[in-house]
């Protein structure tokens, strides 16, 4: 099927103003000021003029064979849907384990990629988890980039977090080395994904990672930077300094009463504060288990991230906190796809990969979704494959 979506303000993420984008076989093949086609059996005309035009979102972090367990079998979260990836605007995604990589398997995490890409989403995943030594399906994780296709990174593992292995910051640039190597053999990003716990050391082993070895600050991708505001300000110093952080979007009453900066507050802070944008990503921790730990790391409540939670946070900066909707929009496309090595995806732009996402001017709310020009979300209804 050919696609042409006429006469939408287009935000590729920048401002590119009204355009009509023509999809064909899986790629955008033009955007003109004006593209005459009729339409047919073969051809589908879209009417875009109440439209914003933006890329598909790329979501860095999704728990997308489910997570947690900190409670007991009970609290062990679901698997990810790809009705819910799609009707949240979400076109590429990387699936990661998290605190459990026990009866959350490297097997299940590669099987379930293979499903959503079925599926027509743009799904990779990344080897290890919190703890360390990583456990990998190859024997190391050099191998597990090199040979699988869908493994692009190795992650999320724990740092300043009781969760975590307590790695040093030479087991963790030996780690950051196995993946660059893997990646720069593979033609892939190699990312460390790190969570970020709220334990007091905070970044401290990240940067001594990074003086005492000749790993790129790029190479890391810190998560869960917005949780305290201790943290989220030496994440800002570490934007500062070249690196990329990256908020999360899904959230608890209990963490935003006790001192979790919201998103959409953190992306405005970062514009007042001149923070280099480019280096800010959200992410949405969907189907994570959300737990919430006393002073003395008791769990006493636990919600479940959702993938629906990227886009809403990023609606909510623009409409509440009055962040450029091109600079919100940024740091759920391509700045994360920058930050991932996916040189394809965050970007409308001829010969790019046609993720497409359509969003309702008044209400800024999603009613349409292209996957690789699959028309997955029609006026808000999901269809099927």
């Amino acid at each position: 099927m050919i696609t042409l979506i006429k006469g939408g303000r287009v935000f590729a993420p920048n401002d590119l103003g009204t355009l009509d984008i023509l999809l064909v076989g899986g790629k955008i093949r033009d955007m003109q000021t004006s593209i005459d086609l009729s339409a047919s059996d073969y051809i589908s005309v879209i009417d875009g003029r109440d439209s914003y035009i933006i890329p598909g979102l790329v979501d860095s972090l999704v728990h997308i064979t489910g997570g947690g367990g900190e409670g007991g079998f009970a609290t062990r979260t679901r698997e990810i849907d790809a009705k819910d990836i799609s009707l949240a605007g979400v076109t590429s995604l990387v699936g990661a384990l998290g605190t459990d990589s026990v009866t959350r398997s490297q097997e299940d995490l590669l099987a379930k990629t293979k499903e959503l890409r079925l599926a027509g989403i743009s799904a990779y995943a990344h080897t290890g988890s919190y703890r360390y030594p990583v456990k990998t399906l190859f024997d190391t994780v050099q191998k597990d980039l090199i040979l699988i296709e869908e493994f692009i990174g190795v992650g999320e593992v724990a740092i300043a977090d009781h969760r975590g292995s307590q790695i040093s910051a030479s087991e963790l640039a030996r780690l950051a080395s196995e993946a660059r190597v893997g990646g720069m053999l593979s033609g892939k990003g190699g990312i460390v994904s790190l969570h970020c716990g709220d334990g007091e050391d905070g970044l401290e082993v990240l940067h001594r990672c990074i003086a005492e070895s000749n790993i790129p600050i790029t190479q890391f991708l810190p998560t869960h930077i917005n949780r305290n505001r201790r943290l989220f300000e030496e994440g800002l110093a570490f934007a500062h300094g070249g690196g990329y952080i990256d908020f999360t979007t899904s959230t608890t009453e209990y963490s935003l009463s006790h001192g979790e900066v919201s998103c959409p507050e953190a992306l405005a802070e970062v514009l007042e504060t001149q923070c280099p944008i480019d280096r800010v990503t959200m992410s949405s921790d969907a189907n994570a288990s959300l737990p919430d730990f006393n002073d003395q790391g008791e769990l006493i409540s636990m919600s479940v991230g959702q993938i629906s939670s990227l886009f809403d946070a990023t609606r909510r900066a623009v409409l509440d906190y009055h962040v450029p909707l091109d600079l919100a929009v940024q740091t759920v496309t391509a700045n994360p796809a920058r930050a991932l090595g996916l040189h394809d995806k965050g970007r409308l732009k001829v010969g790019g990969d046609a993720d497409v996402v359509m969003i309702d001017r008044d209400s800024l709310s999603i009613t349409d979704v292209f996957q690789m020009g699959r028309h997955a979300v029609i006026n808000q209804v999901y269809q099927e494959v």
